[in-house]
């Protein structure tokens, strides 16, 4: 809640005692568990939800806290027992109007996931250095006696560990580190976990995206740090459902499967598209997005922007009264595949006429995008419907 919220004011203008929910959380629910939390730009809900997930299957009994809802708990929330592991999503974005230092510097993991690190969050973070100091400073709040995963490809988190590590570190990639993988088949639905070179178990599951792979080798090395054997590790994940707004299938109607997603970022929209054309081959994808968070809005990504959309067959962008800049120019590189729409009703409306048979619709939002999702199913329900 932000100053200005007539909740906020009243309760400054009565001296009423207040705390941030990060802040009460931490002294409340977490002090003397061992805390694994999961941080980064992108994965953070996905990642939490499968290390949770894990630690569930092996009898610990987790509490969580998920930025999302995932299927296999049906809440986004969870006490735990008492002495059991709590896994949390640990967000970089500001705690509160009177405490502007991320949320995640609250929580004092003994385990934390550093998935990577991009600029994000244009309307806090003047900077992409501004937000290596906060991963910075969760650096500096992890024990020596626990442990930092760390993505070893990415070189934004490698600078954060430059300035410091007083933590042994675990690193993640695809090919190698710590933790990696083997066996990838070109759909990503079945691998093999490498730890230190050898072979730890296989995963069989229904996600797609190598970044899912990458989420996985993050769960793996966490849950290996709460005292979970790779192997059983791998067969939790074997069973895990994902988590809703995540590829998540919304409806399949007369060959047309609808998808909502909640990916807003080039980098996200990049993999979750990369990662479904994995899955389909050469069926049609048809990706619409809405450019919605504030640094969207900003145009602070609009360079590449177009880049992500690369493997789409067809590109539908809604441009809100609040996004300012040329969404059209911008999309230009990609000629005849993009449209842009400022109608809502329009832009399902065109959607619905121009789909066919063995399509794959991508609603892309992290909002809940005007409900397009609903409209659109609607009126393809409507076109397949019997005619008297």
């Amino acid at each position: 809640l932000s100053r200005g919220n007539p909740a906020i004011e009243a309760l400054l203008a009565r001296g009423l005692p207040y705390v941030s929910g990060p802040q009460w959380l931490a002294e409340h629910i977490l002090a003397g568990r061992h805390v694994l939390a999961v941080a980064g730009t992108h994965g953070k809900t996905t990642t939490t939800s499968m290390l949770a997930w894990i630690l569930e299957c092996t009898g610990l009994r987790p509490g969580f806290l998920i930025g999302g809802v995932a299927p296999d708990f049906g809440v986004s929330a969870r006490l735990g027992d008492r002495a059991a592991p709590f896994v949390v999503e640990a967000d970089e974005y500001d705690t509160a109007f009177f405490d502007k230092g991320s949320k995640f510097l609250h929580y004092r993991p003994r385990t934390a996931i550093l998935n990577n690190l991009e600029f994000d969050h244009a309307d806090i973070f003047p900077d992409l250095a501004s937000i290596e100091t906060q991963f910075h400073y969760l650096v500096r709040s992890v024990p020596g006696n626990g442990l930092l995963v760390v993505n070893g490809a990415d070189a934004n988190l490698a600078r954060v560990l430059e300035r410091g590590c007083w933590t042994p570190c675990e690193r993640f990639a695809l090919a190698s580190g710590d933790w990696s993988v083997t066996g990838m088949s070109p759909d990503v639905a079945v691998f093999s976990l490498l730890h230190r070179g050898r072979p730890a178990g296989t995963v069989q599951w229904s996600l797609s995206g190598t970044h899912n792979v990458l989420n996985a080798l993050a769960a793996v090395a966490a849950a290996h740090a709460a005292g979970v054997a790779p192997e059983q590790a791998a067969q939790a994940l074997s069973r895990f459902r994902g988590v809703k707004r995540r590829l998540e299938v919304r409806a399949q109607i007369d060959g047309v499967t609808v998808y909502d997603d909640f990916a807003h970022h080039p980098t996200a929209i990049a993999a979750t598209l990369q990662g479904l054309r994995q899955r389909v081959g050469r069926q049609r994808i048809v990706a619409v997005l809405e450019p919605r968070s504030n640094t969207m809005k900003a145009g602070v990504h609009r360079d590449t922007l177009a880049q992500s959309l690369q493997d789409a067959d067809r590109v539908y962008v809604y441009q809100a009264p609040t996004v300012q800049w040329d969404i059209a120019a911008t999309l230009r590189s990609l000629g005849m595949r993009a449209s842009v729409s400022r109608d809502l009703e329009q832009l399902a409306a065109g959607l619905a006429g121009e789909l066919q048979r063995g399509d794959h619709v991508v609603i892309m939002s992290n909002g809940g995008f005007g409900g397009l999702h609903e409209k659109l199913i609607t009126r393809l329900e409507r076109q397949t419907a019997p005619r008297c």
